[in-house]
């Protein structure tokens, strides 16, 4: 099973063929801008939800002491927010449809 990455170019590219009245610096702009506004969103500690594909929301880690792995040396690790993605029923049962013997 090989695993291809699809990456912003590449979706850039596919929207463009599949709305060939948008122009490709178009849909580049507009994908910019949403993925500009989940930065800012995700950033002031709001959840975004995208019905059928799936929710994001941070997840808040709290500091700890962890260790170098090379030397063993006990090192602080600060408190931090991770980005969390939870897919959605529909995203979920489509992929399960794709990779499902």
């Amino acid at each position: 099973m090989t695993t291809e990455a699809l990456n912003k170019s590449d979706l850039i590219v596919k929207i463009s063929e599949k709305n060939p009245h948008l122009a490709e610096p178009l849909v580049e702009d507009a994908i910019k801008i949403m993925i500009d506004h989940m930065i800012d969103a995700l950033s002031n500690n709001q959840r975004i939800e995208i019905r059928g594909f799936g929710s994001f929301a941070l997840h808040h880690r709290q500091p700890r002491v962890g260790r170098n792995p090379k030397t063993g040396e006990k090192v602080q690790v600060a408190a931090k927010a991770v980005p969390h993605f939870k897919p959605g029923k529909a995203l979920r049962d489509a992929v399960n449809e794709q990779v499902a013997p």
